[in-house]
């Protein structure tokens, strides 16, 4: 069993750097990564799908009405869940992130360098059965619990203090 990524994207095929993305992702094969395009109006579905092309563990989920991005989330939640069996699932909405410095690069650096970290996410403390909802987690949120030492990851609650 897997843990699950959800990384929510709207207009953002500017800051997409394809084989970063790719390469990143290929270092990551214990993770399985949904890519959720949540109505963009840019190239940023052709992108993903671009990626998923390259990359085993990458699946793509085209919402083709804006939404909030916690029904993106629960999107990508339900095609996670149905396809695969999960440990956990994590989300990360690049919406709410402050990707001025260290851009989706970091992002995905960020997650490629902690995936041990999200792979084990708090087990111990875990209910037997929980509903979909209960075990989503936000993975900037839960790192920063952790403490981890990550400068995308400090710039982000540097900035939102």
């Amino acid at each position: 069993m897997k843990t699950g990524i959800i990384i929510i994207f709207h207009n953002n095929a500017k800051e997409i750097d394809t084989s970063f993305f790719i390469e990143q992702i290929n270092q990551s094969l214990n993770l399985e990564l949904c890519l959720v395009n949540n109505d963009s109006k840019d190239e940023t579905n052709h992108l993903l799908n671009t990626i998923k092309a390259s990359c085993s563990n990458v699946s793509v989920v085209n919402i083709r009405k804006f939404t909030s991005d916690n029904a993106a989330v629960k999107a990508g939640a339900r095609y996670m869940y149905n396809a695969f069996e999960l440990n956990h699932l994590g989300y990360v909405s690049i919406n709410m992130l402050n990707i001025k410095y260290h851009g989706l690069n970091g992002l995905m650096q960020m997650i490629c360098k902690n995936q041990e970290l999200i792979l084990n996410y708090n087990y111990k403390n875990l209910k037997r059965k929980q509903t979909l909802k209960q075990r989503l987690f936000s993975v900037t949120d839960y790192l920063k619990q952790l403490k981890v030492n990550n400068p995308f990851i400090n710039l982000q609650y540097q900035t939102n203090l």
